[in-house]
């Protein structure tokens, strides 16, 4: 917990309830690097367990079904396994009050071209930290985020919780905790103008294709998260939008027609196979997005802007299968 010295004595500050740096400007990196390893361990030992000591949320149910998958091939684990470098780290880190807390690193990896951006978020004052999300965006697609005199970024409605001016932005035209239910509710409606035209709206072009086909008819079920198990962190925008990094899970039922059995060949989903396929498979998969949420009109309250969610990276990966 942190303390601070005055010259009357020590004073204790409570992250619950002031509005505090997440993390030491000096502790940032060493949460990185113990990321890394812990990333480069679970993969060459190929061991679930070590993913959960480093990452958590979505990134961790990737991460295990990732493991478990290459496992299955290979029992022995991966020794050769190349180390994770994540260099060249840019830390935002915002101000906040109440848990769970994060602080992003955006950074140069040795895997790609494109800047790897982790959140890392902890529970509380006795949990460790761990990388919740990862984004892959191209270097001049990062945003630029809303940052006060110290250099420490604002997250949405903070301003206004510390009694900031009318004439600050109005904020994001959706809250951030609330951008994962619009994202499923517009992929099962297909209602609604709060995202631009892009990833949702090909999803549900997709999707539409194998709704019904001669050998099988798909379901899909589409549910939104939230914290604690999956926090919506947002950085504000110096326009009063936010960057948002959201979690849903998705699962699709595919059932045979009559007189057909469901087949599995490719080796992940057969290593995250469970059950009997008689008649139908129902897939699994968690999505981890960073989406850029524009400011409220000028004015407006709770209507939205005129342009919609952008979406900036979004990874999908299978964490299960079942036969029915």
């Amino acid at each position: 917990m942190p303390v601070l010295l005055t010259a009357t004595g020590c004073v204790t500050v409570h992250g619950e309830r002031e509005i505090i740096p997440s993390v030491d400007k000096a502790e940032a990196p060493r949460v990185l690097k113990r990321f890394t390893d812990g990333y480069t361990a679970a993969y060459r030992k190929l061991d679930p367990a070590l993913v959960d000591r480093v990452e958590g949320g979505a990134l961790a149910e990737i991460g295990r079904a990732d493991v478990t998958a290459q496992r299955a091939a290979t029992p022995q684990g991966n020794p050769g396994y190349p180390a994770l470098v994540l260099d060249d780290a840019r830390f935002t880190i915002p101000k906040m009050a109440g848990w769970p807390k994060f602080f992003v690193a955006d950074t140069r990896s040795n895997r790609d071209k494109n800047r790897w951006l982790v959140v890392f978020t902890r529970e509380g004052a006795q949990a460790p930290w761990k990388a919740s999300y990862l984004s892959l965006m191209a270097e001049d697609k990062v945003p630029r985020f809303a940052l006060d005199k110290d250099g420490y970024a604002q997250v949405p409605g903070a301003a206004r919780k510390s009694g900031g001016d009318a004439a600050e932005p109005a904020g994001p035209a959706v809250a951030p905790e609330a951008v994962s239910g619009a994202y499923t509710d517009y992929l099962r409606t297909g209602q609604g103008s709060a995202f631009a035209p892009g990833a949702p709206s090909l999803i549900r072009d997709e999707r539409a294709k194998l709704v019904r086909t001669p050998t099988f008819w798909t379901e899909y079920i589409d549910t939104p998260e939230k914290a604690p198990s999956f926090p919506a962190p947002a950085l504000s925008t110096p326009d009063g939008g936010a960057l948002v990094f959201f979690t849903a899970h998705h699962r699709e039922k595919r059932t045979m027609a009559k007189g057909l059995r469901p087949s599995v060949s490719d080796p992940r989903t057969k290593a995250l196979l469970s059950g009997d396929l008689q008649h139908a498979v129902t897939f699994t998969r968690v999505s981890e997005s960073a989406v850029l949420v524009p400011p409220k009109k000028s004015g407006s309250g709770k209507g939205a802007s005129d342009s919609g969610i952008v979406f900036l990276n979004r990874i999908e990966s299978l964490t299960a299968a079942k036969g029915e």
